[in-house]
């Protein structure tokens, strides 16, 4: 199964082409992965990806367990016209207790289960049968005597006629399947009755003139090398499987149904198997209680973060295989040591082109591309205070594979990815939104970058008045927009709190909305410190 690898909720340059870069590097080691998105990709990263001619990453929606996680059980299925007889052998030599039962396409039509079987041997029709010759030669060693030209099926009333014949003189029709012993007396009358199957049981020689009065009377006709009780006694599951399965108010689970829903049908009903079916209706396997004791879980890799609240829902059900990052350690834990590189770059793919470097894995033009524009993004292009020398010498020696006119690149990719036409107020803010816990207070932070600031200047009453509804909506205490400008190096600050000291404390600016703050451009190496040091002083 790959691994995932996937950024952050609303996927910016950094985190899109940190997960795809590393996923290709995985999978250059032999460690299959595959590079996933958690939400819309950002205009910026999608820029860069077209630029490159490199596939979007699929949409995660979530990591939750689902059935495709859990090691269903794969068993063989039968079809509907096979026998009961030959469902208890297969349950019977592969320690089953429940069988599904396929049409030719594999769809599934139903299932049976052991319970099914012993029910139907002792409150069961054992008089009404239908089934195929193929059946009845298959349960029994049973030689055909006569055979009509394409009678393939079975079907009528059985009866073991031990009698004397003229005691059922003018019972016997067509509906009428015998068991008879050498009374050959009641085979003749059988034959002239035209019934619908003989079968003879014992081991002796069936006179020729009984064959040849079958024959020409188009009777079918079998023997059987058993003694007449043991023969009566099977015959009744030579039927078919159709005649017991169940059909209706199956409980079902496709591959993608997750866990927690699952849970309550299993364990709110009594069966001991439940049919797994891809999306179509095709039969895949069985899970019970069993499989829900120790569930698989998907296998991820994060990048560019390391906090739930900044991660695929569900996933604390996930095994958290690496964590590739570059910002501070929240509150996330794992079950068991892992390999977690957490260095304080300003790009995560200046680690993930450190990560190639270290396991001289040859780094083909696309990915340094990626590269690039992860770092070039997440560094203002090396103006923002989180650059250090590393990720300028990772470009530097990207670059050698690339070969990019970096300015003219970068001013395009910054202008793809700064543009709000067509956006709402609720999509501008959400754009790389990140959720922090400071000093107890819920506290949600937006960061846009811009090269027009007249074009959020323009949407600053829809932008304030958002926000106030959200804080309240979502019990925040503190919301902020930093609107940064990439040509003057800088931040406005848009916010809605109960304190409005706060922001003006913090970045020594006035307390009016749309406020400039020169030199503030980073979110995780000023923003968020600045506001800590203020919120923990204003408590004390």
């Amino acid at each position: 199964m790959n691994t995932l690898i996937f950024g952050h909720k609303n996927p910016d340059t950094d985190s899109v082409c940190s997960a795809i870069a590393y996923s290709y590097l995985k999978n250059e080691l032999e460690e299959p992965s595959k590079p996933c998105v958690l939400g819309k990709i950002q205009k910026e990263a999608q820029f860069v990806l077209d630029s490159f001619r490199v596939d979007h990453p699929d949409i995660l929606n979530d990591v939750k367990i689902q059935v495709k996680d859990l090691n269903y059980t794969k068993v063989n299925s039968i079809k509907k016209t096979d026998s009961i007889l030959h469902a208890f052998s297969q349950m019977d030599d592969h320690h089953l207790r429940t069988l599904p039962i396929i049409d030719k396409s594999g769809f599934l039509e139903g299932i049976v289960t052991m319970k099914d079987i012993a029910m139907e041997m002792i409150k069961g029709d054992f008089y009404n049968i239908e089934t195929s010759v193929a059946n009845i030669l298959n349960s029994f060693e049973a030689s055909v005597l006569n055979m009509p030209e394409n009678k393939t099926n079975i079907k009528g009333r059985l009866s073991v006629i031990a009698y004397y014949y003229k005691t059922v003189l003018g019972e016997l029709s067509k509906e009428d399947i015998i068991i008879v012993g050498d009374r050959y007396d009641i085979i003749e009358m059988a034959i002239n009755s035209h019934v619908e199957l003989i079968v003879i049981s014992g081991n002796f020689d069936v006179p020729q003139k009984y064959i040849l009065l079958a024959k020409q009377n188009n009777v079918a006709m079998i023997i059987i090398g058993k003694d007449t009780y043991s023969v009566s006694k099977l015959f009744q599951q030579c039927s078919f499987i159709s005649k017991i399965m169940k059909r209706d108010s199956i409980v079902k689970f496709t591959l993608e149904n997750q866990l927690e829903d699952i849970k309550d049908d299993i364990l709110s009903t009594n069966y001991r198997n439940y049919p797994v079916v891809d999306m179509s209706g095709k039969f895949l396997g069985f899970i019970g209680r069993k499989h829900l004791i120790n569930p698989g879980r998907k296998k991820v890799i994060m990048v560019d973060h390391n906090e739930f609240a900044q991660s695929a829902d569900g996933i604390e059900e996930a095994e958290i295989t690496e964590i590739i990052d570059h910002h501070k350690i929240g509150g996330i834990s794992t079950n068991l040591p892992i390999n977690f590189v957490n260095i304080p770059v300003g790009s995560t793919c200046t680690i993930v082109y450190e990560q190639y470097i270290s396991y001289g894995v040859i780094i083909p033009d696309k990915m340094a591309s990626l590269m690039i524009s992860g770092i070039i993004s997440d560094t203002l292009f090396f103006k923002s205070p989180t650059c250090t020398q590393r990720d300028i010498t990772a470009v530097k020696n990207l670059n050698k594979i690339a070969n990019l006119d970096l300015d003219d690149y970068s001013m395009k990719m910054f202008k793809a990815g700064t543009s709000l036409e067509g956006y709402s107020a609720e999509q501008i803010f959400y754009r790389d939104f990140k959720e922090f816990v400071i000093s107890n207070k819920k506290t949600g932070i937006s960061q846009i970058f811009t090269l027009d600031i007249d074009e959020v200047i323009s949407k600053q009453q829809k932008l304030t008045d958002y926000m106030e509804n959200l804080r309240t909506l979502k019990n925040y205490d503190l919301l902020i927009l930093a609107i940064t400008d990439i040509v003057n190096e800088g931040s406005y600050f848009f916010y809605s709190s109960s304190n409005e000291n706060i922001i003006s404390n913090a970045f020594s600016i006035e307390s009016a909305q749309g406020s400039f703050a020169k030199d503030i451009v980073s979110r995780k190496k000023q923003i968020v410190p600045m506001l800590t040091k203020t919120i923990e002083a204003m408590r004390n």
